[in-house]
This record gives C-alpha cells, sequence and structure tokens, in this order.
C-alpha cells in the first residue's frame, strides 16, 4: 500500500450531499421525535461531511454541544455548525449556523439520517453458503449472509441482517429489524428485541459460571434458563450475556453495553441502563432503570442497584445500592483480612476527623 493510498479520503464521505434545508426538514419529522431547529444562515448551504470544529473542511457541518469549546467557532473553517440558542452570541463569525435546543441529539440524528444513506445494506436474500434449517421461520426481507446458521425452530423477523459466520441457535428469536453483525452467536431458545444492534463477537446464551466444588474439584452445574433481551439494545463487540441458571438473564428495552461487556447468569439490566468497556457484572446482580456504569466498573453478584444509580469508571461495587446518586471508589488491595479492617476505618474516617477537631477545641479552650 503506498503512502498516497493511507492518506486517501475513504469514499463513502463523498458519497452524499444535502443543503442546510434539506437536512432541517428532513429531521422535522424524524422517527424518533421531531426537533426544533431554526437555520441561521443560507438553508441551500452545502454539506458534504459531517466533522469536528477544528476542521479544515469547508463543506463540513460540525455541532458544538460542551461550552469549554466555544472558541473554536471564531476559527472553525465549517459550512455550519449546530448550536445551542445560549451560544448564539459567540456565533457571529459562522457562515451558519443550525440552532436547536438540544445540539447532542441533533447532531445524533444527523449521524443516523447520514449513515443510513452512505452505509452498505445488504439486500435481502440468503447467500447460497449459509446454512438454514427448512424448520426456521424467515420474515419478510430477511438478509441471511455467507457462512451464517439458522437452526431449526429459530424465527427470524422481518428486515433483519444476519452476518457471514453468525450463528442462530435452536427456538431462539430475533426481532424485526435488528443487525447481527458477522460472527455473532444467539445460543438456543435466546430471545432478542426489535430494532437491536448487535457488534461482531457477541456472544448471547453461553453457559453461565456455575460449578459446586466437591473433592477438590468442581462439577458442572448446567444452565437451564435463557437470555431475553428487550427492544432497542445495543450490544459492543465481544460483549457477552450468559444463559441464567434456571430463569432466564434478563436485559430490558434501550440498554446499551460497550465493548468487552460480561454479564453473568440471571442479572436483570433495567431499561435505558448504559455501561463502558470492561464492566464485569456477576451473577443474579439486579440492575435499575436509567444506571449507568463506567469504564472497567465491577459490580458484584446477588447485589441491587436502584433505578438512576452512577458508577464512576474503576469503581466495585460490593454491596447494594438503594438510592440514586454517584457513587466512585479505588481502594488498594491488600491481604484479605486486613483490608477489610482498612476499608471499615476509612468509613469511619469522616466521623474520626469531627471527633479529633472537637477534641482540639476542647484543648485549646
Amino acid at each position: 500500500m503506498t503512502a498516497s493510498h493511507v492518506h486517501a479520503k475513504p469514499a463513502a464521505a463523498t458519497h452524499l450531499s444535502t443543503t442546510l434545508g434539506e437536512l432541517v426538514e428532513a429531521l422535522a419529522s424524524d422517527s424518533a421525535g421531531a426537533f426544533t431547529a431554526e437555520i441561521q444562515g443560507d438553508p441551500a448551504t452545502v454539506i458534504r461531511r459531517i466533522g469536528p470544529l477544528d476542521t479544515q473542511e469547508p463543506d463540513t457541518l460540525s455541532f458544538l454541544s460542551n461550552p469549554k469549546y466555544r472558541s473554536q467557532l471564531a476559527e472553525t473553517q465549517a459550512a455550519c455548525v449546530i448550536i445551542s440558542p445560549a451560544v448564539l452570541a459567540d456565533a457571529t463569525g459562522l457562515r451558519s449556523a443550525i440552532v436547536t435546543p438540544d445540539p447532542y441529539r441533533f447532531f445524533a440524528a444527523v449521524t443516523r439520517w447520514w449513515a443510513a444513506r452512505v452505509r452498505p445494506r445488504p439486500a435481502a436474500g440468503v447467500h447460497p453458503s449459509a446454512v438454514v434449517s427448512p424448520e426456521a421461520v424467515i420474515g419478510q426481507g430477511v438478509h441471511i449472509g455467507a457462512l451464517a446458521v439458522v437452526e431449526a425452530g429459530a424465527v427470524i423477523g422481518d428486515g433483519v441482517v444476519i452476518g457471514s459466520h453468525t450463528t442462530v441457535g435452536e427456538r431462539a428469536r430475533i426481532g424485526s429489524g435488528t443487525r447481527l453483525a458477522p460472527h455473532v452467536t444467539i445460543g438456543f431458545d435466546c430471545v432478542i428485541g426489535e430494532r437491536c444492534i448487535f457488534h461482531s463477537g457477541v456472544v448471547i446464551g453461553a453457559d453461565g459460571f456455575g460449578f459446586a466444588p466437591h473433592q477438590g474439584r468442581w462439577e458442572k452445574i448446567e444452565q437451564l434458563g435463557a437470555v431475553r433481551i428487550g427492544n432497542d439494545v445495543e450490544l459492543g463487540a465481544n460483549t457477552c450475556v450468559d444463559r441464567g441458571a434456571l430463569e432466564d438473564t434478563i436485559i430490558e428495552d434501550g440498554v446499551k453495553l460497550d465493548n468487552l461487556v460480561q454479564i453473568a447468569h440471571n442479572v436483570h439490566i433495567g431499561e435505558h441502563t448504559a455501561m463502558a468497556g470492561c464492566v464485569g457484572v456477576a451473577g443474579s446482580a439486579r440492575i435499575g432503570k436509567h444506571c449507568t456504569v463506567g469504564g472497567a466498573g465491577m459490580i458484584l453478584g446477588h447485589l441491587t442497584l436502584a433505578d438512576h444509580v452512577h458508577v464512576s469508571s474503576g469503581t466495585l461495587i460490593s454491596r447494594s445500592i438503594l438510592k440514586p446518586g454517584q457513587y466512585s471508589g479505588v481502594f488498594p488491595f491488600d491481604e484479605n483480612s486486613a483490608w477489610e479492617k482498612n476499608a471499615a476505618t476509612l468509613r469511619q474516617l469522616h466521623a474520626l476527623r469531627d471527633r479529633i477537631r472537637a477534641l482540639e477545641k476542647e484543648v485549646k479552650s
């Protein structure tokens, strides 16, 4: 590959052009909800790409949602910037602007609109190398890629995309509009909702980690449950959701999991919760609705997190949290007995400080 090939722009970046007027009009009737937006400038301005504020490309649409980047408005070469009314006074040097109450949400809608037009969409049909059981039920407009496998009793909804080398196990159900990237595995009896997106390497319905110790060895406990996943769930690359031991592992509507997330058997995750990369949730934990867990956060088994609990990156949750809020904590490891004593002392540190201050006041008086 030559240097010119390395630095060449992806061809997809030039496959679409639109005007500000066309874009705003299209998003005014967006299926996710109508957007209120006003164009400051010429609606006929042509946009050929989406990029950052510091772009040098003059036909770019950019956005500003974080006020700390407000100073870049004076120097941007973008043809148009999506901004909020609060920064309109600082945008007098812009060639054009789209003014909307929530610029980040509007930007998200723009990316979806753009991607729907520039990303390749597989044509409906079954690749000759795919293996589809005659006992599977396949909906309308389904794409099944090369070397994919759909086993007996599986039910595939309308408009589903099944990528190459992906396996859908016996009696599994995939809701309409769901996209499975190449190399996804859906285990037998698992249920996936509508409009989900599973990226490559996702494994749904592997056995949970269940073993009984006996005379120095481990005896397998068969995992008899399945996995049930709601609508509009997105799972990142190489994320795993284990089947339940007796009852099902459950992920409710709208949950978003990043890459390399591990969800153990019988976990229940409430709707619209999001977890960043490398999070691990141990067995039978119950996570509430609208929670977030930062990267590499860990939640021990059989714990409960209330709705609207937010866990900072790298935090180990070792007890249930029944009150909404932000929780953080990093503590060095040690021999367990010493660690427990130090942790218990640390929790009393604030009270000890107050006692010392009171004693100091008594001494001074």
